[in-house]
């Protein structure tokens, strides 16, 4: 059985951070909780201290920045602090099934060459009212993707490993990758840190919905201006461009495609907005760029079993049901 590490990062959300808590001490396997707060004033602390020490093979324990050092530094610490072969991130505003290590571990087990493990998520509002599932990927209960095919599906989003209550990686790998980039703090951090993990081995994608994320109306990458969204996002597709297999080079699509792809697709989303302005500036540069548009249209009408740039990258995993 794999031993995992959960790090939740917590800054000043008291109310939601017990029930973080209290999903991680809730896992039908046992595992380590470490709790990572970025130097809260309401009483994060004290309330802490009052916890009991779990039983039945958890542990729980406590990490404080002096001051706030954001989100991404926060992380870096607690996987650094955490004993667990495998991590499993959790921010204080969400949440996790029971049975979610269960079934990551048995996943894992599977497919020992895999770094980065990903699940489908519930979406939630602030009233924990379902709002919508995560998409699935590939067919079957999980399946897994080789190293070598995970970046080709990643440069047009047809491998979609989500938000850090979606994912758990390997903490070897990750250490190895140098952990989040705290400049790119709250901004694609943490899809900076799944084109890095996929580097070193392959990933797995479980189909059933093992968290919760709460979906939260002005959410912080939100506030980023449009066009800081386009460029940072082209940035992350450069980072994922270099690291594509040089079997999938022939096929893939050039750099400036994907740069001019990026350009309707963000400004796609903000006319969808009826933010016509910047829409129209971003797209501006893209408009005469036939390549660009195909890259759309293809990316529109892919699936992620049937991606338009890696055709079938998912391997099926075979998971029992549990007796």
């Amino acid at each position: 059985m794999v031993k995992f590490s959960i790090v939740i990062t917590t800054y000043n959300r008291l109310a939601l951070l017990k029930r973080a808590i209290a999903s991680a001490l809730a896992q039908t396997v046992p595992c380590e909780v470490v709790i990572v707060d970025d130097a809260s004033t309401d009483g994060t602390k004290e309330y802490i201290d009052t916890l009991e020490t779990p039983t039945k093979g958890f542990s729980l324990s406590y990490y404080r920045n002096e001051s706030n050092q954001g989100h991404s530094r926060s992380v870096n610490r607690g996987v650094e602090a955490a004993t667990g072969s495998w991590i499993k991130l959790l921010d204080d505003d969400d949440y996790l099934s029971p049975h979610c290590l269960e079934e990551m571990s048995r996943a894992i087990a599977l497919r020992p060459e895999a770094v980065i493990c990903s699940c489908q998520a519930i979406q939630v509002n602030a009233e924990e009212e379902e709002l919508r599932h995560t998409r699935q990927v590939g067919q079957g209960k999980a399946c897994y993707i080789p190293q070598e095919d995970i970046h080709p599906g990643m440069l047009l989003e047809q491998v979609p490993f989500g938000t850090p209550v979606q994912v758990a990686f390997a903490r070897e790998a990750f250490l190895k990758t140098g952990g989040w980039d705290s400049g790119l703090d709250t901004n694609f951090d943490d899809i900076d840190s799944w084109i890095k993990l996929a580097c070193h081995g392959d990933a797995i994608f479980i189909n059933q919905c093992l968290a919760y994320r709460t979906i939260w109306p002005g959410a912080m990458n939100h506030r980023f201006s449009w066009q800081d969204r386009l460029q940072t996002n082209i940035v992350m597709k450069q980072k994922i461009h270099a690291c594509i297999h040089e079997k999938h080079r022939p096929q893939s699509p050039t750099l400036d495609t994907v740069e001019k792809y990026l350009h309707l697709h963000w400004g796609l989303a903000a006319l969808k907005q009826l933010k016509v302005v910047p829409a129209l500036q971003m797209m501006l540069p893209a408009v005469a760029k036939t390549e660009a548009w195909q890259l759309l249209w293809r990316s529109r009408r892919a699936t992620p079993s049937n991606s338009a740039i890696a055709p079938s990258p998912t391997r099926q995993l075979v998971l029992t049901d549990t007796p």
